[in-house]
């Protein structure tokens, strides 16, 4: 079973989903083909009725605790009640760009010649 598939099936049998759209977004991460590392999940359930985001989340983490602490790297959340969705038009957010990582942050890069000068 793939990642994206596991994910799929434990979000599913876990919670009341209503819609549920599991996206492996690692194509556009500086990544190996075919990997299986970055996902956007988009989910919406009456069970986040009355909860903060944080606590939608925490939930979302402890489904998905084998996957993260193995082959996730990066799991980008949206997480609607019925009335929120309806809210957003039915449409999460477009996920940005990736940035190329670390060796692309300026802090980093002045963090690493720091290092190296040491």
């Amino acid at each position: 079973m793939t990642v994206q598939k596991a994910i799929e099936s434990k979000l599913a049998a876990a919670l009341e989903v209503q819609h549920l759209q599991v996206e492996n977004e690692s194509h556009r991460h500086s990544v190996p083909a075919n990997s299986e590392t970055h996902f956007k999940v988009t989910l919406v359930s009456t069970e986040f009725e009355g909860q903060m985001k944080v606590r939608r989340h925490q939930r979302l983490y402890q489904i998905l605790a084998d996957e993260l602490a193995g082959p996730v790297h990066a799991l980008a959340l949206h997480l609607y009640t019925p009335t929120e969705w309806a809210a957003t038009g039915q449409q999460a957010p477009a996920s940005p760009n990736c940035l190329g990582g670390s060796k692309h942050d300026p802090a980093m890069a002045a963090r690493s010649s720091a290092e190296q000068r040491s």
